[in-house]
C-alpha cells in the first residue's frame, strides 16, 4: 500500500510582505470564526478581514524585525530528516509538509495526494500539545480537503497528541539543562526563576471540552521533575483580539510579578517545535523588555527543532501505521480531543479534570 505522511504545521510568512501577511492573518481569523456569532459565511469572512487589518501593523513590525519567520525552512528540514530516517528503517513512504495558513496550504497538498494516488494517508501535526485551533483544526482541514476531491478515498489516520513520548520529554529536559550550563545558570538558585511559556487558547475551547490546559500543566510538571526543578511558573502567550477570554495567567504578568522575587528568569517555550514570531519577538524582544523593566535578566531556552533525536521520535510514533501492527502496542489509543475513527494519541488515558 502506497503511504503518504503529512506533517502539519501552522505556517508563517518567510518574508515581511504586507499582502502575504494580510492573507495569512485573514486565514487564521477565519479558521477561528466560531468564536463569534456571524450571520453568514460572508459575514464571518468580512469580520476575519477586519481583524486581520487591525493586527497587520503590529505583526508586520515583528516580521520586519526578524526578517521573516524561519518556521518554513525548519519544517522542511524536519520533513526531510523524517524521510531519511524512515528510508533507513526500510519504509517506502512519501513525506509532505502542509501548513494551515501559509503555502504549502493543506487543501493544495490534498490535491497532490490525490494526483499521486496514495492509498493511505497519515496526518502528523508538529504540535506537541494537542489544541483545538492547531492540532485538531489541522487534521480536520486535511481530512475535509481530501473528502472534497472527487473519487479519492484513501485510508486516513492521524496522530494528535505526542507530548508524552519519552524521547520528546528527554529532548526538552536535556535542552533546558544544556542551555542552563551554557549560560552559567543555576536553576536551583533562589534568585533564578523559571517560567514555562505556553501558547494561549480561548477559554471557550476549554469550556467545550479541550484539555489543552491539562496537557500544559502535566507536561510542565514532568519536565520540572526531570531537571530537578522544585518551583516554576506557567504563563500563556495570548493573542486577544475579539474581546473574548483567553487562558490565564499571561506570560508577561507572570514575569512582571517575579521582579520582587528574583534577579533573572529562564523561559521555556513549551508549545513550540519551531522558532517563529512567538519566540523570536514575543519572548526574545517584548518579554525581555518587560523583564528588564522589573529588574530581571531574561534567558530564553531555544526550541529544539533540529535535535537529531526528533526524526527518530516521529519515526517511532508512525511505526505502527507503516508496519501494520496495532497502535495500542505503542500506547496510542483513540483520541478523545478528536473523537473520529483512525485518530490516535498518547493522551487518551488522561483522567478528567476534577
Amino acid at each position: 500500500m502506497e503511504t503518504a505522511i503529512v506533517l502539519l504545521n501552522f505556517g508563517e510568512p518567510s518574508e515581511p510582505d504586507r499582502d502575504v501577511v494580510l492573507e495569512y492573518l485573514t486565514r487564521i481569523f477565519y479558521d477561528n470564526a466560531s468564536l463569534e456569532d456571524a450571520e453568514s459565511e460572508e459575514a464571518a469572512w468580512e469580520r476575519s478581514r477586519e481583524l486581520a487589518k487591525r493586527r497587520l501593523p503590529g505583526l508586520m513590525e515583528e516580521y520586519e524585525e526578524i526578517g521573516g519567520s524561519p518556521l518554513q525552512p525548519q519544517a522542511t528540514a524536519q520533513a526531510e530528516a523524517l524521510d531519511e530516517t524512515l528510508e533507513e528503517r526500510g519504509h517506502d513512504v512519501t513525506i509532505y509538509h502542509a501548513m494551515q495558513f501559509m503555502e504549502p496550504l493543506i487543501p493544495d497538498v490534498a490535491e497532490e495526494l490525490a494526483e499521486e494516488g496514495f492509498e493511505s494517508v497519515l496526518a502528523v501535526p508538529i504540535y506537541p500539545l494537542c489544541g483545538p485551533s492547531t492540532t485538531v483544526s489541522a487534521i480536520d482541514s486535511l481530512e475535509e480537503s481530501i473528502d472534497e476531491v472527487d473519487g479519492y478515498e484513501p485510508d486516513f489516520s492521524s496522530i494528535t497528541g505526542w507530548h508524552r513520548a519519552p524521547v520528546y520529554n528527554r529532548i526538552r529536559a536535556e535542552g533546558i539543562r544544556e542551555f542552563a550550563e551554557e549560560e552559567g545558570l543555576d536553576l536551583s538558585d533562589p534568585d533564578t526563576a523559571f517560567v514555562f511559556s505556553a501558547h494561549g487558547t480561548p477559554t471557550k475551547y476549554l469550556e467545550e471540552g479541550s484539555r489543552y490546559d491539562q496537557y500544559v500543566e502535566e507536561h510542565a510538571a514532568a519536565i520540572a521533575s526531570m531537571i530537578g526543578l522544585e518551583e516554576y511558573e506557567i504563563g500563556y502567550q495570548n493573542h486577544q483580539n475579539r474581546g473574548i477570554d483567553w487562558t490565564e495567567p499571561e506570560t508577561e504578568e507572570v514575569v512582571e510579578d517575579l521582579g520582587d522575587e528574583a534577579e533573572r528568569v529562564v523561559v521555556e517555550p513549551m508549545s513550540f517545535m519551531h522558532e517563529q514570531s512567538e519566540t523570536l519577538v514575543e519572548l526574545d524582544v517584548d518579554l525581555a523588555e518587560d523583564a528588564a523593566e522589573v529588574g530581571l535578566d531574561l534567558h530564553r531556552v531555544p526550541v529544539p527543532h533540529d535535535d537529531p533525536r526528533f526524526p527518530g521520535l516521529l519515526a517511532d510514533v508512525v511505526e505502527p501505521f507503516l508496519s501494520g501492527f496495532e497502535p495500542s502496542y505503542y500506547q496510542l489509543r483513540q483520541c478523545q480531543c478528536r473523537d473520529e475513527p483512525g485518530t490516535y494519541c498518547f493522551n487518551a488515558g488522561l483522567p478528567p479534570e476534577n
